[in-house]
């Protein structure tokens, strides 16, 4: 590195990345950790039986799943972060290496059950991100013809997150359609995109798990420290 072509660069921060350092954590030999949310509190969540068909086939797939049940979580800031809910949510949030967000599409947006539940996901606690790097898959159920609303907005909270969400998606028309007597989704092409979304986000999270940190470590963020570590250090003493 040349300092004069880059001169608002602390050399002794910045770092250049290299395949040796991205693939340098030996991989983790656990199944992926996939926690599953869903958008409806109807008895016949058609979002809840897309989730449970997603978690089947991550299973399949060798991951361990856990599905959280919204029902008694409180609105965003109505009740104290301690409220058992919302306990449960972000351990679980801290648990997973990847999540699947699967909202009902409702006035063209995704449900407000599904934002609260994100809404209480913390972007940070204590010192821990926990949701930064970690994988996501988006999906939507539809009452009537397709649409991508509620994933286009869900790809946007997963950024705002700090979320790898990844390109595929899907979108399930007419629900209501999609389901047997036994709340089991017909073969179809709806189907296989979702086997498809599933496979590619067990993908990711093998590529990604061990390498959040690194993944997500920045310039920025290592400046600021110093900064902030310099000013601690050479404080006056009172």
């Amino acid at each position: 590195m040349n300092p004069d072509d880059i001169p608002n660069i602390d050399p002794g921060l910045f770092s250049a990345p290299t395949s040796e350092q991205v693939f340098a954590k030996t991989a983790s030999s656990h199944p992926p950790r996939i926690l599953l949310l869903y958008g409806s509190l109807r008895e016949r969540s058609f979002s809840r039986l897309v989730v449970e068909e997603a978690s089947r086939l991550l299973e399949a797939m060798g991951a361990e799943t856990r599905t959280f049940n919204p029902s008694g979580l409180p609105l965003a800031d109505a009740e104290d972060a301690s409220h058992p809910k919302v306990q449960k949510l972000r351990e679980l949030t801290q648990w997973c290496e990847g999540m699947v967000w699967c909202s009902p599409e409702r006035h063209g947006a995704m449900t407000g059950i599904m934002k609260t539940q994100i809404d209480w996901i913390p972007l940070s606690l204590g010192a821990v991100r926990p949701t930064q790097g970690k994988t996501l898959a988006v999906m939507q159920v539809c009452g009537g013809s397709q649409s991508f609303n509620a994933v286009n907005q869900l790809r946007v909270l997963g950024r705002w997150m700090r979320m790898v969400t990844i390109p595929n998606q899907s979108s399930v028309p007419k629900a209501f359609m999609e389901f047997d007597e036994n709340d089991r989704m017909k073969p179809s092409p709806y189907y296989d995109r979702i086997v498809d979304v599933m496979e590619e986000l067990v993908k990711f999270t093998l590529l990604i798990r061990d390498r959040s940190d690194y993944l997500t470590d920045r310039y920025s963020e290592r400046k600021e420290t110093a900064e902030e570590l310099s000013r601690r250090v050479n404080q006056r003493s009172i």
